[in-house]
């Protein structure tokens, strides 16, 4: 019997393709402007610096492994139970410890056609099996999410809005899912964007949460807050679900610097309608002037836009993003979610979309004479 000369890995794990983040440096001597991340051009609440700032004396401390403090002042902001919130280093970890309390090898997880792509790797990481239902429009489909649910489901991701797409569903098509589904499946409500949407028929989801036995909701402090640097996140559940993220989290998975500033920035009101507002400003500004250079805007409820460019020699995505990056303008590739031909653009400070609206329109006159 021979064997094995290094560990190999369980099946699987080399199925996943690892997550690349956006890009974040520029040519030397250009300014950067970096669009690649969907980060709040406003920065942190100052309350949120400050908080970190004071607990630095005490860094030799393990921090609060129940991360009481936020989850307390979370359930103020929302008018939740404490005991039903859990919190993470970001919602990412989150999302992947819920696939590994919930999915199992010759289980399934379902997601959408363009869905984060931190659904298939938390799905892999867990020995499941990733089940994809395609979407219209770069919206998802709740009749094509349905028809892919087999006696195989165990969990099926929303990313509400979505990402990169900036597209969202109505709560009422969110209610025909969940309704659809069989009561062993877990619907997880990815809200990373939900601060920043101004729709009448849109609802992030806390409510279907209270109602149901199989329904979370989870959100992140890396996008409106500003605090992306601390990682972040927070779900909201059913007690059974709560317990079983509960068991399997780290005991400290949650920072000391994080629970502070994460306190201090809910807290905080009127940043948050500041870089509320700023978005509310410019997404729209941007959508048009773009859309008037001839290149086609998925329509966004985000803090972030996708410019689809032609699958033409010369004015493509990739072409774009080259001239872009040469101005130190950086933009996301979104390739790895099947979209090569669109950049992703989040909605930065008044001078990065500016800079961005003219170097697009420079792109576009030059590639039109060419």
């Amino acid at each position: 019997m021979s064997a094995a000369l290094r560990p190999v890995p369980r099946p699987g794990v080399l199925d996943i393709e690892a997550y690349v983040p956006g890009k974040s440096a520029a040519p030397a001597g250009v300014k950067l402007h970096k669009l690649s991340s969907n980060e709040t051009p406003l920065g942190p609440s100052p309350a949120a610096v400050a908080a970190v700032r004071e607990g630095a004396a005490a860094l030799e401390l393990y921090p609060d492994g129940t991360a009481a403090a936020l989850r307390r002042a979370i359930a103020g902001k929302y008018g939740l139970d404490p005991e039903r919130i859990v919190c993470g280093a970001g919602s990412d970890e989150l999302l992947s410890l819920l696939s590994y309390a919930y999915l199992g090898p010759g289980e399934e997880g379902l997601y959408s056609q363009y869905g984060f792509l931190v659904y298939r790797i938390a799905i892999l990481a867990a020995g499941g099996t990733p089940v994809v239902a395609p979407e219209q429009d770069h919206t998802a489909d709740v009749d094509a999410i349905l028809a892919a649910v087999s006696p195989r489901t165990r969990i099926v991701y929303l990313a509400n809005p979505n990402n990169p797409t900036g597209t969202y569903l109505p709560f009422d098509e969110v209610r025909r899912l969940h309704a659809g589904l069989p009561g062993n499946v877990l619907l997880v409500l990815d809200a990373a964007y939900a601060e920043y949407v101004r729709r009448n028929d849109y609802a992030a989801g806390l409510e279907l949460v209270a109602e149901s036995e199989n329904v979370v909701m989870t959100r992140t402090f890396s996008k409106a807050y500003g605090l992306a640097a601390l990682r972040i996140g927070w779900m909201v559940g059913p007690p059974a679900v709560v317990d079983a993220v509960n068991r399997i989290r780290g005991p400290f998975n949650v920072s000391a610097a994080a629970i502070a500033a994460g306190a201090a920035a809910m807290a905080d009101d009127g940043h948050i309608a500041a870089a509320v507002a700023h978005n509310e400003a410019w997404l729209p500004k941007v959508t048009q002037a773009l859309t008037d250079l001839g290149l086609p805007v998925t329509p966004s409820v985000g803090n972030f836009v996708l410019i689809h460019f032609p699958d033409a020699p010369g004015r493509s995505a990739a072409e774009a993003d080259a001239f872009l990056t040469a101005r130190g303008l950086i933009l996301r590739r979104v390739g790895a979610y099947g979209l090569p031909n669109a950049l992703r653009m989040t909605i930065g400070s008044a001078e990065a979309n500016e800079a961005v609206i003219a170097a697009l329109t420079e792109f576009v006159k030059e590639r039109a004479h060419a």
